[in-house]
């Protein structure tokens, strides 16, 4: 869609999209239509091409930047403010429940089976959601260092890596199984590692 929307478009615009995701949620992307969706959101066939011309592939890209949104909403306040061991063990509780709720259902993940990784910006939203976790995580790790917690010489980022590769580990393993305990390992591991570099208590 070309031009700036207004206040009222946006709104709109993200009630649409958010109603689409609830519909794809319920429903399955393979099997969610426009009809449902314009059905949920009381939207008319002409205003929902008004904000999404290409049709069903460019609302399924805007609902799949909206899920990776959540993903990271879904961690607040925490992940905000990883600057305290008890703040940390906070944000592991949200992580898992958050996906202990979400089970063997991947709704991103649907979404790009979809629509495919070769789709315009498809790509470039994995890509954001993890420069962004990673770096919520760097920064909780430097605010450690800050106050006295964690050394001044670990590698920062390197931490933050293998922390948010052990989560996606243990969230893909929830997928193929249903069970949490690889991603309750890898957070209680990598919380364990840091407090341990801090000689803080186990």
């Amino acid at each position: 869609m070309r031009g700036e929307l207004t206040a009222k478009g946006k709104a709109t615009r993200s009630r649409i999209v958010e109603g689409a995701a609830a519909v794809l949620r319920e429903r399955g992307v393979a099997s969610a239509t426009l009809d449902d969706v314009m059905a949920r959101t009381s939207t008319s066939k002409s205003q929902l091409f008004h904000y999404f011309p290409a049709g069903k592939d460019e609302l399924l890209v805007a609902v799949a930047q909206f899920e990776a949104d959540q993903v990271l909403e879904d961690q607040q306040p925490y992940l905000g403010h990883l600057d305290s061991w008890e703040a940390w063990e906070q944000w592991r509780d949200v992580v898992i429940k958050r996906y202990e709720a979400q089970g063997d259902q991947c709704p991103l993940g649907s979404l790009f089976l979809q629509i495919g990784r070769s789709t315009p910006g498809t790509r470039a939203i994995v890509i954001e959601l993890m420069r962004q976790w990673q770096e919520s995580l760097a920064a909780g790790i430097r605010a450690l260092q800050a106050s006295g917690r964690l050394p001044v010489e670990m590698d920062v980022e390197r931490r933050a890596a293998a922390l948010l590769t052990g989560i996606q580990g243990g969230v893909s393993i929830l997928l193929s199984t249903g069970r949490s305990a690889h991603l309750r390992a890898a957070l209680d591991q990598g919380i364990a590692d840091l407090r341990q570099a801090g000689r803080g208590p186990a």
